[in-house]
């Protein structure tokens, strides 16, 4: 059966409108544009004008109304998305004071010892060469004493890698992040080597950013995708304000619920726990918002049109 366009008018406030049936189910609920209420529609088995109350008002017998509940979910949803609104655009303004502070200026220490294993036991490994890359692609070289220590101070902020090696040890190298805002360990580092060569070179990375741009790149795209999902949800929360739409409840909810997963995809969640955990009260916002109103949607139908 096609889809047919029906007059009805709401039996609360009298308002007439025109809604399209869908073939199924029989019974389709459609909120008035006036009062909002629910109005069922049954899907017509017969041509026009037969069924037409108005035309032949006996042809049908009289059905009890069937009972929808009524929820009073607009102030609820409303709430919710502007909460989503309100706590995405405040993470995003956090993320980029971080990325601004992030590259401000600094000075840090990197600092260890490099051990070899000894029967089970870490023993301090004399005369390995440690060479330090900054990230502002500066080089020092440091020969360990007999305690196996070496130290490198008035880094800038950013990636650090160090290359250790030693004759008839297996090179190792080691990267680690430092600045004002995140930043893994850098000091009391323990860098083991185990006897080989060359061809058993292993690689350790401690921060998910090999360098401060990275970084900064990830934190300005999260902040980004924040915002958007704040303005989203924004114009959602002050539609439904004005409307009630569960379309709209849809839309904002789903953008809600994307927050935590753009902080993970861009690996800021080891390094913002607190914003991480702030977004996943975004996400059950959202997903409350989603979950109702697609309820709704299914319950009340088509879309009425109101042309």
């Amino acid at each position: 059966m096609a889809l047919s366009t029906v007059a009805v008018r709401c039996p609360a406030c009298g308002a007439e409108l025109r809604v399209v049936l869908a073939a199924e189910p029989p019974t389709q609920w459609f909120p008035c544009p006036n009062c909002h209420a629910p109005m069922p529609v049954v899907v017509p088995r017969d041509l026009p004008p037969l069924y037409t109350w108005e035309v032949l008002p006996g042809l049908y017998p009289p059905m009890p109304r069937p009972r929808v509940p009524r929820w009073r979910a607009r102030r609820p949803v409303a709430a919710a998305l502007l909460a989503v609104a309100v706590i995405g655009a405040a993470l995003a303004a956090v993320l980029v004071y971080d990325g601004v502070a992030a590259t401000g200026p600094g000075s840090f220490v990197v600092n260890g010892t490099v051990v070899r294993d000894e029967g089970g036991f870490a023993v301090p490994l004399t005369g390995a060469t440690v060479v330090m890359t900054d990230d502002a692609g500066g080089t020092t070289t440091e020969t360990t004493g007999v305690a196996g220590a070496f130290s490198f101070s008035g880094l800038p902020p950013g990636g650090v890698a160090l290359n250790v090696s030693a004759p008839g040890f297996a090179p190792v190298t080691l990267t680690t992040f430092v600045s004002s805002i995140y930043g893994t360990q850098s000091e009391g580092l323990e860098i083991a080597l185990a006897p080989g060569g060359a061809s058993n070179a292993t690689s350790v990375a401690l921060a998910p950013f090999g360098d401060l741009e990275q970084f900064v790149a990830s934190v300005g795209s999260a902040a980004v995708l924040l915002g958007i999902i704040a303005a989203i949800a924004g114009a959602a929360a002050i539609a439904t304000f004005r409307e009630d739409r569960p379309a709209l409840g849809v839309v904002g909810g789903a953008a809600g619920i994307l927050a935590p997963l753009a902080l993970f995809y861009l690996s800021l969640s080891s390094a913002f726990p607190l914003l991480e955990g702030l977004s996943a009260v975004l996400a059950g916002a959202g997903a409350f918002t989603l979950a109702l109103r697609a309820v709704q949607l299914a319950q009340t139908g088509p879309a009425p049109d109101l042309d």
